[in-house]
């Protein structure tokens, strides 16, 4: 399976997709840049996506810096140690202080191995990670994009892409899931790039709001939901 390993995979993943659809070099333009965006695989990266859900990146971050002092590494024993009241002290929601023991558990019980996630086909990987606690599609994608590489993701729930592509193609109002499901099959196999790119044309177009909220609202449910 190709990844996205580099920023020159971005750039020839660029390429194909203008090549496939041409509506997209004007999108190209407007982004300007389109960032790697890449983590390390793990159990840190999957809590930092976690904890970034439904707050602003000042928050997401906040917490994460709080976090990082009271458990140095990021690891599930040192979460498990310090259980709820670390959580707590470092600022996270209940239903994310549970989804995080949930996953420590998880992965010290070895039911789970994030490295080896990453090795997956996508659909496989998906299915597995979101049989844990809290961890929904949005999620598993999110980091299968970013601590993997997938090149063939791209989460339709994302309330920014789903603004981003019907801003770009001049809807009337933003695609649904299913219609942005529809419209992104066209960019297969790069649809993990075409994901990149409409987040920075996102980030270009909407400016300073566009980090106010580092992940849409729905997609912040799945802490809840599972």
């Amino acid at each position: 399976m190709r990844r996205i390993e580099t920023l020159d995979d971005i750039s020839e993943g660029l390429a194909a997709l203008v090549a496939a659809d041409a509506r997209l070099a004007a999108v190209v333009e407007t982004a300007v840049e389109v960032p790697l965006r890449r983590s390390d695989p793990g159990f840190a990266s999957l809590v930092s996506i976690i904890v970034s859900q439904q707050v602003s990146r000042a928050s997401a971050q906040s917490m994460m810096r709080k976090l990082s002092a009271l458990a140095d590494p990021i690891e599930p024993a040192a979460i498990l140690a310090g259980g709820e009241d670390m959580l707590r002290t470092a600022g996270l929601s209940r239903p994310k202080q549970k989804t995080i023991l949930s996953l420590a558990g998880a992965l010290e019980g070895r039911a789970v191995d994030l490295d080896a996630l990453c090795l997956l086909e996508a659909e496989d990987a998906i299915a597995q990670m979101t049989q844990l606690h809290g961890i929904g599609p949005w999620t598993a994608q999110i980091y299968l994009l970013f601590s993997a590489g997938h090149p063939d993701i791209f989460p339709v729930k994302d309330v920014a892409l789903q603004n981003a592509v019907g801003r770009a193609f001049g809807m009337d109002k933003r695609p649904g899931e299913k219609d942005l499901h529809v419209i992104a099959e066209a960019w297969s196999p790069w649809r993990g790039v075409a994901a990149r790119l409409f987040w920075a044309y996102h980030h270009a177009t909407m400016g300073r709001s566009a980090d106010a909220v580092l992940t849409p609202q729905d997609a912040a449910r799945e802490t809840k939901t599972g």
